[in-house]
């Protein structure tokens, strides 16, 4: 009966150990798209945004005021579709991650590469949806600076 309970014990929390929660689903879409970025992959970064997504950058102008600006989807697809494997390298940590229901954030502060070079730091924000089961990126909002980062 001991050995029994043992196993028993064993396997449950094997299986508990293995499922995942919806925070590790949240950051599995997310570090998908990077991936995909990465291997210059356009079909897997398109499975992670919702058919409305959208996207946009807080960064400074010339003369140096901060401005938002809207950048579409598909042109970000298009940009990653003439790069090689390897040239946009975006390197995030996942700082939080917020799930309630069928709407999910996260904040990802990242340094970026171009073609093995720094090129910029900040913050990305997400805001995810879960459709029919499964998490999409629906707003992107990121931040751009040279300085101060780590």
């Amino acid at each position: 009966m001991r050995y029994f309970l043992i196993v028993l014990t064993m396997i449950s929390c094997g299986s508990s150990a293995n499922s995942q929660t919806a925070e590790d689903s949240v950051k599995s879409v997310i570090n998908k798209m990077f991936v995909g970025m990465r291997e210059a992959d356009t079909a897997m970064i398109k499975t992670c945004f919702a058919d409305s997504m959208i996207m946009q950058t807080i960064s400074r102008n010339k003369e140096g005021n901060l401005i938002v600006r809207n950048e579409s989807p598909s042109g970000f697809i298009s940009f990653i579709a003439k790069e090689a494997k390897g040239n946009a390298d975006e390197r995030i940590s996942f700082e939080t991650v917020k799930v309630d229901g069928p709407l999910a954030m996260a904040w990802t502060p990242y340094i970026f590469y171009y073609k093995g070079q720094f090129s910029h730091c900040g913050v990305n924000s997400f805001q995810l949806v879960r459709f029919n089961g499964e998490w999409k990126i629906q707003y992107l909002v990121d931040t751009r600076r040279r300085q101060g980062c780590k």
